[in-house]
Parts: structure tokens; sequence; C-alpha cells
């Protein structure tokens, strides 16, 4: 599984924005699919909210990849 630190400034950042802002996704658009299919987890758990606040200490999977918010 390839794992990645993504630092974020503010209080947090939504879901596919930061499924773009790390890579995962090439367009919001992308992302947005991604997560509506139930290919995302959030903290071990299934999130199909596009919208959900990530706040640091926050571990998003898919498929391979593995982001924790810093």
């Amino acid at each position: 599984m390839q794992k990645k630190q993504v630092k974020i400034e503010t209080e947090f950042i939504k879901l596919d924005a930061l499924l773009k802002f790390a890579g995962a996704a090439e367009t919001g658009g992308q992302a947005k699919e991604m997560v509506t299919q139930g290919t995302v987890s959030v903290n071990g758990e299934v999130c199909t909210m596009r919208g959900k606040k990530i706040r640091p200490g926050d571990h998003v999977t898919l498929n391979e990849i593995e982001i924790e918010v810093v």
C-alpha cells in the first residue's frame, strides 16, 4: 500500500478536495465519482459524503493509497 502524508494549513479539507489535492484523483469530478461509488474509506469506514470534513489525524484509504492528513 502506498502511503502519503498531506499537510493542510486550515482546520479541515473536504474529502473530494483532499483526493484531488493528494493526487489520488485527476479532477474534482473524478474525486466525486470515487466517493459516491463507495470506494473511499475514512478512518476505516466507507464514506460516500464528498463534502465530509477531513481533519489532521484522519486517514483516508482509496484502492492501494492511504492518505494521512497532518
